[in-house]
């Protein structure tokens, strides 16, 4: 059990260019909990003291609205981190991270994660990595709500996810991340019913393919014909 957790940490964005007896040396640092389906793992508001790492599953991160709505902030899955902000700035955490499905995280206490960092320059820089690619992430979610245009929205937020999640086939790109019509209404700040407007319009004009388990097929002419 022991050696398969080590193996799992080595997928871990955080931490993968550490050698197996690196790794072994930190799984010490560390709590590894299972979170059921919908559980909160972190709540809007908490003070948190830790810092979180998806060694299996899924969570989603999710903002409320004043009036009882939920946004979809970002999908993580297994090899992400987060908490990592408020963790170090010492604020509250803007957003709760609820379990996608049955969740398997590696947590690490403040103090282990600060010492951690201070004696492991490769996981310092791959902390840095993360955080200026947070960066990027909401530089183009705000370029994507700047669009009035629904399609554009939606097509925005494609084009991001095939970057971040996008496996080359013969058939095009397929998103490694599974996406009902409310993800993406949720993440576009659109209505259901609009997205599934523009889905099926793609798909009747053969540009994307919704494949089993709600993955995504983006045609090899998405980006130039929509």
């Amino acid at each position: 059990m022991y050696d398969f957790e080590v193996e799992l940490l080595s997928k871990i964005q955080l931490f993968h260019s550490l050698a197996p007896e690196e790794l072994k040396g930190i799984r010490n640092e560390m709590v590894i909990k299972k979170f059921k389906k919908n559980e909160f793992i972190l709540y809007e508001e908490d003070t948190n003291k830790y810092m979180y790492s998806i060694l299996d599953g899924g969570v989603r991160v999710v903002k409320a609205t004043e009036d009882g709505k939920e946004i979809l902030l970002a999908i993580h899955r297994a090899g992400d981190s987060f908490g990592e902000i408020s963790l170090i700035d010492s604020k509250t955490t803007t957003a709760a991270v609820i379990a996608s499905g049955e969740a398997l995280v590696a947590i690490i206490p403040k103090e282990n994660f600060y010492s951690l960092i201070s004696t492991q320059k490769k996981v310092l820089d791959n902390l840095l990595k993360i955080l200026c690619s947070r960066i990027r992430e909401n530089v183009d979610k705000i370029k994507m709500l700047n669009f009035n245009n629904a399609t554009q929205r939606i097509k925005m937020l494609l084009i991001k996810l095939s970057k971040e999640r996008g496996r080359e086939t013969s058939h095009g790109i397929a998103l490694d991340i599974r996406l009902t019509h409310q993800d993406l209404a949720d993440m576009t700040g659109l209505t259901r019913e609009t997205v599934t407007r523009v889905i099926d319009r793609w798909q009747n004009d053969g540009n994307i393919t919704v494949l089993k388990d709600k993955l995504i097929l983006l045609g090899p002419n998405f980006m130039e014909e929509i």
